[in-house]
């Protein structure tokens, strides 16, 4: 078949072999001058190099460079690219590690070159069980950085929680984001994120990507395979949530292992969701984030003093603009406005702080909760939920 030997597919057919340990396919490209002149080798090279018993040597052959010769047709041909290690649109900052993917599938309608610009990449990561003060965190440090100059790529792994209100912020935003999976790029996981998964491969700029080739399922052993790239990737690793185990902790932990800058929002003591932020912060491996406008200027870019603020009562507007008047919309905006200055602060204290009764407050936050707006606790604590 023509083509086997060009240097796309021969990376593609080292990708599949040695997709777990990249390191000794780099060397062997850099050694012998080419990924093309591994395939060229002789037998008795071959099992000089790699041992004649090892199975990564069997696989060495024409037969696997005329399957990955297939493959790549395939994926050109429903739109997808592959850049490859040593390519011109490679992502530079994965060149810096270690241990990069010896190439990437890329599901786009824009060419890797747009994708892996030059402005800068950010990873936002963290728990897949989010609080509702993560989730507004989160969004507010995304749609400031958004708003930022340059804009950057926000990059995160498609998973639930964090990532794909990363991801949702970006969008809607206007920003870039790239998703990067631990699966093929046929196979959305969960499921659930399809939807966003089909926006993001449509939307210039944006993408999905993996160095898992098509077909491959969500084992839980490539999840871990998967966070090195969304570090390597990123200039900057920010932590939004994490337990003091997780997959949000191993990545801003190799980002600081690939001397990148990491960033963890502070958390309560006692709330398990925020354990690996403080551990990191005590650490030393991240820094403290202090506000959006302090994180945005820490990681070198300029904050838009003029980045338009979320007006609650804009927002309540288009929910209850048909149901109540312009007083009650107000009263209503007052209410959330108190919330979100006040992360917790109580039913009463909401109706001390207002001079409104008890009983009328109460009938407020049980409609904003019942529309997704806020949340309560067992001990009517109040925080701003966002859908």
């Amino acid at each position: 078949m023509d083509g086997i030997y060009d240097e796309d597919v021969c990376c593609c057919a080292l990708n599949r072999i040695f997709g777990f340990k990249p390191k000794i396919a780099l060397a062997l490209i850099s050694s012998l001058g080419g990924a093309s002149e591994i395939f060229r080798l002789g037998g008795k090279e071959l099992d000089m190099l790699l041992g004649a018993d090892s199975p990564a040597r069997r696989m060495i052959s024409g037969k696997t460079l005329t399957e990955s010769r297939k493959e790549l047709d395939a994926l050109y041909a429903n739109g997808c690219s592959f850049t490859y290690y040593g390519s011109e649109d490679y992502p530079v900052m994965l060149k810096e590690c270690e241990d990069p993917p010896v190439g990437l599938y890329v599901k786009s309608i824009s060419p890797p070159g747009e994708v892996f610009r030059k402005t800068p990449a950010l990873a936002v990561v963290g728990t897949r069980d989010i609080s509702d003060y993560g989730k507004e965190w989160c969004r507010k440090i995304t749609c400031a950085l958004c708003r930022s100059e340059p804009v950057p790529s926000i990059v995160s792994g498609l998973a639930l929680g964090t990532d794909i209100t990363a991801h949702s912020s970006a969008l809607e935003c206007g920003a870039p984001t790239i998703a990067v999976m631990a699966t093929g790029t046929d196979t959305v996981y969960p499921a659930r994120h399809r939807e966003i998964a089909r926006r993001i491969a449509s939307t210039p700029g944006c993408a999905l990507i993996t160095d898992y080739p098509p077909g491959t399922p969500p084992l839980q052993i490539n999840f871990l395979r998967r966070n090195r790239i969304i570090a390597g990737l990123s200039r900057a690793t920010i932590l939004i949530e994490s337990r003091s185990k997780g997959g949000g902790m191993l990545t801003a932990r190799l980002a600081f292992s690939y001397s990148r800058d990491v960033y963890a929002l502070p958390g309560r003591i006692d709330d398990v969701r925020s354990q690996g932020c403080n551990i990191l912060i005590k650490e030393k491996t991240a820094e403290t984030i202090l506000s959006e406008k302090w994180l945005v200027r820490s990681i070198g870019l300029k904050y838009r003093e003029t980045a338009r603020k979320d007006d609650p009562e804009e927002t309540l507007r288009s929910v209850y603009g048909d149901r109540y008047g312009k007083d009650r919309i107000g009263t209503l905006a007052e209410i959330v406005l108190k919330i979100r200055s006040q992360r917790g602060i109580t039913v009463e204290e909401l109706a001390s702080a207002t001079g409104l009764a008890y009983k009328e407050v109460l009938e407020y936050t049980v409609l904003l909760e019942t529309d997704g707006i806020i949340s309560t606790d067992l001990l009517q604590r109040c925080y701003i939920r966002l859908k």
